[in-house]
């Protein structure tokens, strides 16, 4: 009797990770969406390790997912490419303009 009580302790005692496999959009789509509506600018001035640090202390079930998690927030983070100018455009006001010609008097 006393195995059968040892042996159903220690399967109910192991912990199981509910977020492992998944990926890191998903991560922050199933426990980030209550309240940030994007992940963008989440990660802004962060270092990669401290913000991995918080997310593990605060919000992630392991270093692994607070690591993908962190990783997912900077990438998301990066400002998008300037758009080629398109042909025909009007240079831009900033430009600097040259010279007028003098006029004779």
């Amino acid at each position: 009797m006393l195995v059968a009580a040892v042996a159903l302790t220690a399967t109910v005692a192991s912990a199981q990770n509910l977020d492992a496999g998944k990926s890191a959009e998903k991560l922050f789509a199933d426990g980030c969406t209550t309240c940030h509506r994007s992940p963008r600018g989440l990660a802004k001035g962060r270092f990669s390790l401290t913000l991995s640090w918080f997310l593990q202390d605060h919000y992630a079930s392991g270093s692994d997912t607070a690591k993908a998690l962190a990783a997912y927030l900077e990438s998301v983070d990066v400002p998008p490419p300037r758009a080629a100018a398109k042909p025909g455009a009007k240079p831009s006001r900033s430009a600097p303009r040259p010279p007028k010609p003098a006029q004779a008097q």
